[in-house]
């Protein structure tokens, strides 16, 4: 029976999230599998792989052939490569320790650049956010400076505002009448 190691489709339209799994090659893309051997969340940034190398390691020594898409996969993760050291440990050019070793030295290095990723993908979104909050105040800052400036008296021209200011000043407070106001009798 030929098995394949490739993707199985979850998760809601437009979506996607998907396992992957060793199946059977007559089965359905979403049908029976053998075994689970991790996910894939593409939605995240960066994309979220969890596997099972061990499990991985083992159905591609019994001849499980990945598609592009889970080679890919695999390969990001490090199956590949310990399958590869495996190999070397078969044929006497490697002990068990030493590749091991490379693979663990690979796997680390793997991971700080994921960390840098994040780190400068953390850094970018700050970056932006920054200068939107800067354009907003700027913004603010005008609209501001406009409502003040509409707020003022307007002044005819040849006039300038001092001369405008020191004529109401001048014209003090309005007289009051000492009068009271006549009232109307009505019957």
């Amino acid at each position: 029976m030929p098995v394949k190691i490739r993707l199985q489709r979850h998760g809601k339209k437009g979506k996607p999230f998907y396992w992957v799994v060793a199946a059977d090659v007559r089965a359905k893309r979403d049908g029976k599998f053998l075994e689970k051997l991790g996910i894939y969340n593409p939605n995240t940034n960066p994309a979220t792989i969890e596997l099972d190398v061990d499990s991985s390691v083992k159905w591609l020594q019994n001849g499980a052939q990945p598609t592009d898409t889970a080679k890919a996969i695999l390969s990001y993760r490090g199956v590949l490569l310990k399958h590869h050291l495996l190999g070397g440990v078969r044929k006497g050019a490697l002990t068990e320790e030493q590749a091991e070793e490379k693979f663990n030295a690979w796997v680390a290095e793997k991971e700080a650049a994921i960390a840098d990723k994040v780190g400068g993908l953390d850094k970018a979104k700050a970056e932006a956010r920054a200068a939107a909050l800067k354009a907003e105040k700027e913004v603010n800052d005008k609209r501001a400076a406009e409502a003040a400036a509409a707020a003022l008296p307007e002044t005819p021209e040849g006039e300038s505002a001092e001369e405008e200011v020191e004529a109401v000043e001048a014209a003090g407070e309005p007289e009051q009448s000492t009068e009271a106001p006549a009232e109307d009798d009505k019957a």
